[in-house]
């Protein structure tokens, strides 16, 4: 790389930097962990209602080996119309971990949650979740999530 392709990356990299929100571990792994929490607590209330606000308008979603486009996707033709189905959806055994990689969070969900259809048997499940959060206007939001589920061992 030429001195002056040098320069002009190093500029443009501290430029990035400098845009970029101060972390404070404590408090920000709070608010990571609360915007995770705010999102399962309305799927536990089978109402997605004013989730939008949690993702970034850009943000990928992945399921159990699918692909499902941005959160808005997502809710609009997929968890909206499968949430109207079940009677119940309850999360136990929850832990999250959050670790900061400069101005991103990444998160790693590990739980249980047990289904109730309207109609049909229920479903217990072990599912994780990764997820990436960055700042956006002081504020965390998810800009990746990826989350899978398996049978319990012996079910």
């Amino acid at each position: 790389m030429k001195p002056l392709h040098i320069a002009l990356a190093a500029v443009l990299v501290s430029a990035g930097a400098a845009h970029a929100q101060p972390i404070n571990p404590a408090q920000d792994r709070q608010a990571v962990e609360t915007v995770l929490a705010r999102y399962k607590s309305a799927i536990e209330r089978l109402d997605a209602g004013g989730t939008e606000m949690l993702f970034t308008a850009d943000s990928r979603i992945f399921e159990t080996g699918g692909v499902e486009g941005t959160y808005a996707n997502y809710l609009s033709h997929h968890l909206g119309p499968e949430l109207g189905h079940f009677k119940s959806f309850k999360f136990y055994d929850y832990k999250v971990d959050v670790r900061f990689e400069g101005p991103i969070a990444l998160a790693t969900e590990t739980y249980r949650y047990r289904i109730e259809p309207k109609t049909g048997e229920p479903a217990e499940r072990l599912g994780v979740a990764t997820s990436v959060l960055k700042k956006v206007g002081g504020s965390w939001k998810i800009l990746s999530m990826h989350n899978s589920a398996r049978r319990p061992k012996g079910s």
